[in-house]
């Protein structure tokens, strides 16, 4: 028997816990027809995606009765709540989404050269220019 699946007999597909209960591997719920996402390989590929989502904070868009981030996740690939892009689609998208990062981080380290920029100008302004009024010779303390 594997490491990890003690008390556990196999039976065809399904595992059986010691005391009876039926317990079923996850992907042995799927419908028969995926044809929404394609194939199990992508049906598995854009539920972890959406689950990594879910682990860094982005609310599930369904309400279900599961708590498990993968659960949750598949439950909403099979159910269609997800959009993905495959094929040409994807790859336009993925050089879409590369662009515009390296435009953002363009912008910000143009905006941070600027700030760096403006700052030394102020300082070097202020050594160069004496802003205090000049003290006249019988206005002394």
């Amino acid at each position: 028997m594997p490491h990890g699946h003690a008390g556990l007999i196999r039976i065809g597909d399904d595992a059986v816990a010691k005391g009876g209960e039926l317990l079923m591997d996850a992907l042995s719920l799927l419908p028969d027809d995926l044809t929404r996402v394609g194939s199990r390989s992508r049906l598995v590929i854009v539920s972890a995606q959406r689950a990594r989502q879910f682990m860094q904070g982005i609310p599930s868009s369904i309400v279900t009765k599961h708590t498990k981030p993968t659960t949750i996740a598949l439950e909403q690939v099979l159910k269609g709540h997800v959009k993905f892009l495959v094929g040409k689609d994807a790859r336009q998208a993925m050089k879409e989404a590369k662009k515009q990062r390296e435009r953002e981080l363009e912008r910000l380290a143009v905006a941070r050269v600027a700030g760096e920029d403006a700052s030394e100008i102020k300082k070097d302004l202020s050594v160069m220019v004496d802003d205090s009024k000049p003290v006249e010779p019988g206005e002394e303390d």
